[in-house]
C-alpha cells in the first residue's frame, strides 16, 4: 500500500487519539447490549477455570513435573493468560481478515490517508479479553504469593516488561497466520492452528522433547509467550540468554509479521484479488 505524505508525517500522538475515538465507540456499541458483555466475559472465565482447575487435579497425583510444581505451573499459565490479553482484546479483527480480502470488502481500507494496518486492526475491540485479564492476573498473584516471590519495583518493572515482550509474539504469530490470506484461499485453518498452539504457552518448555522444545522456540516461538519471560522471575539464578533476549526478539518478529502483512495489503491493492 502506498503511503501519502500527509499519512508519513502522521505521529504516534495522532493515532492514539484517532484509537481513543474509535474505542470509544466501539465499546459504546458493545455496552448496549450489556448480557452480550456479561455472557461472554463470565465464558472467557470459566473456560480459564478449567486450565487452573486441571492443574489441581493434576499435581494431586504428581508433586512436581520435570522440576515443575504446580504453583510454578500456575504462574505461568496466569502469565500467559495476560501476554494473550492484547491479542485477543486489539487484534480481533483479524479473524475477520479473510472475510474482507474475499469478499473484496478490503478495497475500503486501501484509500484512506491513514496506516492501513492500524486502519484495519483497530476496527474491533474484543471484550472477552477483559474476562481473560481478570483471571490471568488472579492466577498470577495467587502463585505468586505462594512461591513467595519479592514484590520489589526491579520485579514488578520486569514483570511488565517481560509480559509486554511475551504479548508481541503471540501478536506477530497471529499477524503472520491471518496475512496468508492474502496469497492462501481458505486460509482459515492456518489462523486456527497457529492459535491452538497457544495451549502449549502455558507448559515449560523443558518438558517437551528437544524436537519439540526447538520448534516451539525457534519455529513457531509459543516458549517465548510464557516459559522464557517467566524465569526471569521464577528463576532468577539460572536465567537463560534467550530469556534476557526475549523483548528484543519479540519487537523484530513483530516488526516483521507487520511488514509481512503490510507486503499482503500490497499485494491485494496491485492485483485487486
Amino acid at each position: 500500500m502506498s503511503n501519502t505524505v500527509a499519512t508519513k508525517r502522521r505521529g504516534l500522538r495522532f493515532y492514539l487519539d484517532i484509537y481513543r475515538k474509535i474505542l470509544v465507540q466501539d465499546l459504546k456499541s458493545k455496552m448496549s447490549y450489556r448480557a452480550d458483555f456479561i455472557i461472554s466475559n463470565i465464558g472467557m472465565i470459566v473456560s480459564n477455570l478449567v486450565g487452573f482447575v486441571t492443574f489441581g487435579i493434576l499435581f494431586r497425583n504428581f508433586p512436581s513435573i520435570n522440576g515443575w510444581i504446580m504453583y510454578e505451573m500456575l504462574f505461568l499459565y496466569g502469565f500467559s493468560l495476560i501476554a494473550l490479553t492484547p491479542v485477543q482484546c486489539f487484534f480481533d479483527n483479524n479473524w475477520n481478515l479473510r472475510y474482507a480480502v474475499k469478499t473484496g470488502d478490503f478495497i475500503k481500507y486501501c484509500f484512506r490517508p491513514i496506516n492501513i494496518f492500524f486502519y484495519y486492526i483497530s476496527e474491533v475491540f474484543d471484550v472477552k479479553g477483559l474476562g481473560q485479564l481478570c483471571f490471568g492476573v488472579g492466577t498470577l498473584a495467587f502463585a505468586w504469593s505462594h512461591l513467595g516471590i519479592p514484590v520489589t519495583f526491579v520485579i514488578l518493572a520486569q514483570t511488565l516488561l517481560f509480559l509486554i515482550a511475551a504479548s508481541l509474539f503471540m501478536i506477530a504469530i497471529m499477524n503472520f497466520a491471518a496475512a496468508t490470506c492474502f496469497w492462501i484461499q481458505n486460509s482459515g485453518y492456518i489462523m486456527v492452528i497457529m492459535f491452538r498452539f497457544k495451549d502449549f504457552a502455558k507448559y515449560p518448555a523443558s518438558i517437551f522433547n528437544t524436537v519439540f522444545r526447538i520448534i516451539f522456540t525457534f519455529v513457531i516461538p509459543i516458549a517465548f509467550i510464557a516459559y522464557y519471560p517467566s524465569l526471569v522471575i521464577l528463576r532468577p539464578d539460572n536465567i537463560p540468554l534467550l530469556s534476557w533476549l526475549s523483548p528484543l526478539i519479540g519487537l523484530l518478529f513483530f516488526y516483521l509479521s507487520y511488514r509481512f502483512w503490510l507486503l499482503g495489503a500490497r499485494k491485494y491493492d496491485g492485483t485487486g484479488s
